[in-house]
């Protein structure tokens, strides 16, 4: 008898999951909800970004490190520079701040920051180093 009322449970338990699924499915993504950029568009499609910012930044990374080529307008400062918290000037403090926020949703621990800043530039400095940028008349 226990058994068969343990298999009634599970039964149950089973068809009310399945229940649930066509609901979660067709549930719409909140995300996180972060601060907004200060500048305008990104250098790529948000959704682009989302997938493989973490590309762009490694891909960066060893093309400055290995091989001396700094491209300004990818780099980890100019993302900083741009997604920044207005009142504190930083994308790491909480869920809201861009990276914290963005990183904490999807489970994922950034490491870029423990060797890098967190801070975006003023803005003369950030202004400076995008003019130096390729393509907008910098190397």
């Amino acid at each position: 008898m226990n058994a068969r009322r343990a298999i009634a449970i599970a039964a149950l338990a089973l068809g009310a999951a399945l229940a649930l699924v066509p609901a979660l499915a067709a549930a719409p993504e909140a995300g996180p909800v972060l601060d907004k950029p200060r500048a305008g568009p990104c250098v790529e499609d948000p959704k682009v970004m989302r997938r493989i910012h973490m590309d762009l930044l490694r891909h960066g990374r060893n093309d400055t490190v290995r091989l001396g080529i700094r491209d300004r307008r990818t780099s980890l400062q100019a993302c900083v520079d741009c997604h920044a918290n207005a009142k504190d000037g930083s994308v790491l403090g909480s869920d809201t701040h861009f990276c914290q926020g963005c990183h904490a949703y999807a489970a994922v621990k950034p490491t870029c920051f423990e060797c890098h800043s967190s801070h975006a530039r003023d803005a003369a400095s950030a202004t400076a180093a995008a003019a130096q940028a390729p393509g907008k008349g910098g190397s």
